[in-house]
Order: structure tokens, then C-alpha cells, then sequence
């Protein structure tokens, strides 16, 4: 029987514990035995017992220190003594201080948009400025414009989530009643003049020169901020079962356009949407779900499909995606 590795660490104020799960199958178990911590602003609760799997990037922040202990194998873990977490304190407490001005003047409050690079922790600053609110009694609503991961439908989706809560540690944010739609490209495309008018903030992380251009071309009342990256930060996996096929037809981009069934929709994903049907404004009707495309009879023009529910689909309009689904098993 393999002896499970056993790790402990003493943190300092405004210290971080970094480790990452790489090794296949694998799992490790966290666990606070003493003082107060947070991952990515949500508080870690002391005895408990916390499970992380393969492909896991966790940082462990604490403000008045504490023991970490860890049981099983990671690829790497240490102390940072060095983060950007303060800054990203001053940021919320600026959001709040918008918020609690807007509630006075009957306003709406800060609408703040998080840009920069790839894997700069963009997602993760999103997720600390969230939890941060809701632990204040706010009620914020996370919209994902991140078209490329979908963190909070699948790829290829821009979605809206009211946040009630915080996020759980393993399972991330409640996904119940999300508002989703579909856009059917790994890649945004352009319409940064629609951004011009409904941001307040824009905080950019990791890139000068995108915050300076930005900085130029932003309209006075958007604020632009530079934050550092935080070092506990990385690419996530790329898994296996979504790769985008890099096509794009160049007079679709706003309107319907019919396909017929070809064996090129083997694999792929389709958005089903709550439209009645064609004439309806489909592109912005929430999405009830995705199916997946397992055959095409080319003789008989039928597509054979994957669903999660067994029951006929609640509508007939299908909206086509560049991603595909592979099961491997």
C-alpha cells in the first residue's frame, strides 16, 4: 500500500500556499487546522477536509495567518510571501464604496469589466471581487464574456449568474438558472463599441500595453486599472473532449443561416434554444441546453443525438457550434 505524502505549512499574514495536482488520478486533500484562509475569496472552514483532482491550481490566502495541511502528491507547493491579494482588496472596497454611493443616489451600481491576456488569473480576480461582495450582503451578477472556456455554460456561450453565495471551494459557483446564450465561436470577435457604453471599470491584468491603450481610447467616465498577475496563476488543462475546428463563415455572423445535415456535424455541438422557432429573436433567446451530434444519416436527413434528458427537446431550433465532443470512454 502506497504511503499517502503529508505535507504541512505555517503561513504568515498576507502569505499564500501555492500547489498544483498534475499526476493522472490523483488527489489531494487540504485542510486548515488552525487560524483563517480563503481561496480566492471564499473562507476555508477549519477541520474540514477539502479534496482537489488532477489538473488543480489552488492558492491558499490568508490575512492573520494560519496551518495548512496537505495529504497526497503534488507537483509543486510553497509559500508566496510576495501577492497581489491587497490590491485586490483595494479594488473591492472601491467597488463598494460605488455601490453603497449608488444606493444613496438611487443609482445602479458599478458594472466592471476584468480584461487582459491568456491565463493572467483573469477568472480568478473575477471570482475574489464576487465573493467579496456577496460576504458583504451584496447580490452582484457574474456575466461571462469569455467565450473560449465558458466558465459558466460551455464554450462557446456568453451566460449571466445572479450570486447569492459564495462559491463553494470545490464545486465553484451555484449554477442554478443561468442565463445563456449562444455564439458558437471559441473567439469574440469584434463589437468593443457596445463595451464603450455599458462599462464603468475595466481592470487590467498583467498587459502595459494594453492598459495604456485602453487608458487612451476609453470614454472618460470608464476607469482603467492596472493590477499586477498573481504568481499562483496558470493555463488550465485544455481536456480532450472540446477542440474548436477554426471554422467561421463570413456572412453569419448575425443573422440564421439554415444547415443541412453533412457528416461534418458528427461530434458537434448544438445549442437548443427556447425560440419558438426561425422568426423568432433566436440569437437572443436563453438556451435550454446542448446536445451532441453522434451520426448523420446523409439517405435519410436525420441527425441521431446525445442528450442529457431522454424526453423529446422542448424546441425544434438548434443552433450550431464550432465545438466538438469526443467521449472517450
Amino acid at each position: 500500500m502506497t504511503e499517502v505524502q503529508l505535507q504541512e505549512f505555517k503561513l504568515e499574514p498576507d502569505s499564500e500556499l501555492r500547489f498544483e495536482v498534475e499526476s493522472k488520478n490523483e488527489k489531494v486533500v487540504l485542510e486548515v487546522k488552525s487560524g483563517y484562509a480563503e481561496l480566492f475569496g471564499t473562507e476555508l472552514v477549519k477541520a474540514k477536509p477539502y479534496e482537489f483532482h488532477t489538473g488543480a491550481k489552488v492558492a491558499v490566502f490568508t490575512w492573520h495567518g494560519c496551518t495548512v495541511e496537505l495529504r497526497g502528491k503534488t507537483e509543486v507547493s510553497y509559500v508566496a510571501k510576495e501577492t497581489p491579494m491587497v490590491v485586490y482588496l483595494n479594488v473591492h472596497a472601491a467597488l463598494e464604496q460605488q455601490r453603497v454611493a449608488a444606493e444613496q443616489e438611487s443609482t445602479r451600481g458599478p458594472v466592471t469589466m476584468v480584461v487582459g491576456p491568456g491565463d493572467v488569473g483573469k477568472s480568478t480576480l473575477t471570482r475574489i471581487l464576487l465573493n467579496y461582495a456577496v460576504r458583504m450582503g451584496r447580490r452582484p451578477i457574474y456575466v461571462d464574456l469569455d467565450v473560449g472556456q465558458g466558465h459558466i455554460s460551455v464554450p462557446g456561450t456568453i451566460g449571466a449568474l445572479l450570486v447569492e453565495r459564495p462559491a463553494s471551494i470545490e464545486e465553484g459557483f451555484s449554477q442554478q438558472a443561468p442565463l445563456v446564450y449562444h455564439f458558437g465561436h471559441s473567439s469574440p470577435g469584434e463589437n468593443l463599441e457596445l463595451y464603450n457604453t455599458i462599462v464603468d471599470v475595466i481592470l487590467v491584468l498583467d498587459n502595459e500595453r494594453l492598459y495604456n491603450e485602453l487608458k487612451r481610447d476609453m470614454p472618460k467616465f470608464v476607469k482603467v486599472v492596472y493590477l499586477p498577475k498573481s504568481g499562483g496563476v496558470g493555463a488550465p488543462s485544455l481536456p480532450d473532449s472540446c477542440m474548436p475546428l477554426g471554422m467561421r463563415a463570413a456572412d453569419a455572423l448575425t443573422k440564421l443561416v439554415q444547415v443541412w445535415p453533412s457528416a461534418a456535424l458528427q461530434h458537434r455541438l448544438l445549442a437548443v434554444s427556447f425560440a419558438a422557432g426561425p422568426d423568432d429573436d433566436v440569437l437572443h433567446s436563453n438556451l435550454a441546453g446542448f446536445v451532441c451530434v453522434t451520426a448523420v444519416d446523409m439517405d435519410r436527413q436525420m441527425l441521431t443525438i446525445l442528450s442529457p434528458q431522454p424526453r423529446p427537446l422542448p424546441n425544434t431550433v438548434l443552433l450550431l457550434s464550432e465545438l466538438q465532443y469526443m467521449d472517450n470512454h
